[in-house]
């Protein structure tokens, strides 16, 4: 395969990047909006994947199977936070990945070490993440400029400089960093199990984001079609000797059908400007039609004539069900099997064990926006009930819990631990120490699906009324309160 970019002069130095990364000019932010990016992302993400260390990680930890859309938000906000004009604003969340990241260790199905924070596999994450903007403009006929590759690589060096402290794990320059990038792809990069999910199941099996609950039929029509385009187009744009050391089969045609769709989606970019703003779509994908959100009404009536479009759909193509409506009976008890799939297990792997509540606490702790010593008191409180749920349901001593053991001893979830995960949670949400949660503070935790029903004549939430309330949610009692937008959803 004949690589032109060997020819490429080097790239401004990374002093120069980390002045020009937070400029709303730069090169990052000129593709943030780009509909493009959406398959970069896609691509990146695979690349990332079949990384050895990080495919396992993801695999052990992540909720990007059955929470792929709240993985979605809370990457852009991140990414926001890290490229805003805000210096304090991304030195707490550069931390925040940090702690994040710092627990997230283990080993994989083959006895093999992974560390998040490993130096060379955070670079990778940014090498992709680089390699795949690039790639974008290649396939769709626009390719990049030479300065516009530097700026680009000089913000993505910036980028790895602000987490790590420095960036000398990618190389300095753009001329040095095709041969490294090459050289990842050749020695390190396997056909993860993390990497097939991404490319055969995830698609296949994306859930509805919250914007199109209550509309299975519209919703499996779309996804049946487009989930398995996407698997074609990103496998057609991975570097082809890794599709061919990998075993990625390639249809007849698939690579005529990657670049027309590179093509097709950055005519998307001739739009008005700011009608495809990414922060802005992601926050309607996940935007709940019961929340406060004053787009919920047109929302609502927006899905009442989706789901008048999906009768006649049903009428034209029946297609099974595939997801509850949500909005049908929601005030009543959910089974037990549906709250441990659709809360507990976080990770989707069919179990109950630490990596489901730490996902959990990550979540409130994200969302919260919490510090250092409020986060780690959360994990703690989460770490605790844990303990008391292995100790309570682990009956076959596997260090997991099973669906059948926990629908066997389901009043074992509201114990003294999970009720000091309610305290922590009051305290942090209390801002002003008032030991009420008043209706401000209250939003700022729910951010979506906020539900005043239980608060006071006062409008403030007690500290008694907020706890029962989560442990009414967290052992399955109850469905209708504001935790199933922020754990149950998407």
């Amino acid at each position: 395969m004949t690589d032109t970019r060997s020819n490429e002069p080097g790239n401004a130095g990374t002093e120069a990047g980390i002045g020009q990364l937070f400029d709303t000019g730069g090169q990052f932010h000129a593709f943030f909006n780009d509909p493009r990016w959406a398959l970069a992302i896609i691509r990146g993400t695979v690349l990332e994947a079949a990384h050895p260390q990080i495919g396992g990680a993801l695999i052990d930890n992540s909720t990007f199977v059955t929470h792929p859309w709240r993985r979605l938000r809370n990457t852009v906000v991140s990414l926001q936070r890290m490229f805003g004009p805000d210096e304090e604003v991304r030195r707490r969340e550069a931390a925040r990945l940090n702690r994040l990241h710092a627990r997230l260790r283990g080993t994989d199905a083959h006895d093999r070490p992974y560390d998040a924070m490993d130096p060379e596999v955070r670079a990778w994450v940014v090498a992709t993440l680089f390699e795949s903007s690039v790639t974008m403009c290649r396939l769709s006929g626009q390719p990049l400029e030479q300065d516009a590759i530097e700026r680009l690589y000089a913000e993505f060096r910036a980028y790895l400089a602000v987490l790590d402290g420095d960036a000398r794990h990618l190389p300095p320059t753009v001329q040095e960093f095709w041969p490294y990038y090459d050289r990842v792809v050749e020695e390190r990069l396997e056909n993860t199990e993390a990497m097939r999910v991404i490319l055969y199941r995830l698609f296949d099996h994306l859930p509805a984001p919250p914007l199109l609950h209550g509309l299975p039929t519209l919703w499996a029509a779309g996804r049946a079609l487009v989930g398995p385009l996407i698997g074609v187009i990103t496998v057609a744009s991975l570097p082809e000797p890794f599709r061919r050391r990998a075993g990625l089969p390639e249809l007849p045609g698939a690579q005529t059908l990657m670049q027309s769709a590179y093509l097709a989606v950055g005519l998307a970019r001739f739009l008005p400007d700011g009608l495809l703003r990414t922060d802005v779509v992601v926050d309607l994908l996940s935007l709940s039609p019961g929340s406060d959100d004053p787009r919920a009404r047109t929302i609502s009536a927006l899905r009442d004539r989706m789901k008048r479009a999906g009768a006649l759909v049903r009428l034209v193509t029946p297609l099974p069900s595939q997801e509850p409506d949500p909005d049908a009976g929601s005030a009543a008890r959910r089974s037990a099997e549906e709250f441990f799939a659709a809360v507990l297990d976080q990770t989707g792997d069919g179990y109950l064990d630490w990596p489901d509540l730490a996902a959990m606490a990550r979540e409130l702790a994200g969302r919260l926006d919490l510090d250092e010593p409020e986060e780690t008191r959360l994990y703690d409180a989460f770490a605790g009930w844990w303990r008391e749920l292995q100790a309570a349901l682990d009956t076959d001593g596997d260090g997991r819990v099973s669906a059948r053991e926990y629908a066997a001893a389901v009043p074992s979830l509201a114990g003294p631990a999970l009720i000091r995960v309610a305290e922590v949670l009051f305290d942090v949400t209390d801002a002003d120490g008032d030991q009420r949660v008043d209706a401000d503070e209250y939003r700022a935790l729910f951010r979506t699906g906020f539900r005043r029903d239980t608060a006071g004549a006062d409008g403030t939430y007690t500290r008694g009324a907020f706890v029962r309330d989560f442990l009414a949610f967290m052992s399955g009692r109850e469905r209708s309160t504001p935790y199933d937008p922020l754990l149950a959803d998407a």
